[in-house]
């Protein structure tokens, strides 16, 4: 079987990542990033159903400092407002996830990998713009 990374958030598109990954012939290794968006109880569900749904290995990554250290604080300096609204922190965090999928793909030995984004919005460029410059020859899966 081929291995797969899946970015993995434990909702609905990602969760039904893994079942569909499965059916194709892949071994799917889930990695979370949690930049702040998610708590201790939170986390464990969500490694505790990428289990349930047949992931063969899980991994959660602590995304906060970079994100904080490597864009948020640049963002607060320069006071940067998408649209003059709100601070720009997706893209960003969307980067510091792709970082660190790359690691763990690096680290796994596995070209392929996969993410729940849809092309409703900017999400799966993000991903696949960084992701196709930390590991140029990887292949990119987004089924959603």
């Amino acid at each position: 079987m081929k291995k797969i990374i899946l970015a993995f958030s434990g909702g609905l598109d990602t969760s039904f990542c893994i079942p569909y990954l499965k059916e194709k012939g892949f071994e799917v290794i889930t990695v979370t990033v949690n930049t702040g968006g998610f708590n201790d109880t939170q986390l464990k569900e969500i490694a505790e159903k990428s289990k349930k749904l047949g992931a063969v290995k899980h991994y959660e990554i602590d995304g906060q400092k970079d994100l904080y250290e490597k864009f948020a604080t640049h963002l607060i300096k320069a006071n940067y407002q998408k649209g003059g609204v709100y601070p720009a922190c997706v893209g960003p965090e969307r980067i510091v996830i792709a970082i660190k999928i790359a690691e763990i793909a690096k680290k796994e030995n596995c070209k392929i990998i996969c993410h729940g984004s849809t092309v409703a919005g900017n999400d799966q460029i993000r991903f696949d713009m960084a992701l196709q410059t930390l590991i140029p020859d990887c292949e990119i899966i987004s089924p959603i």
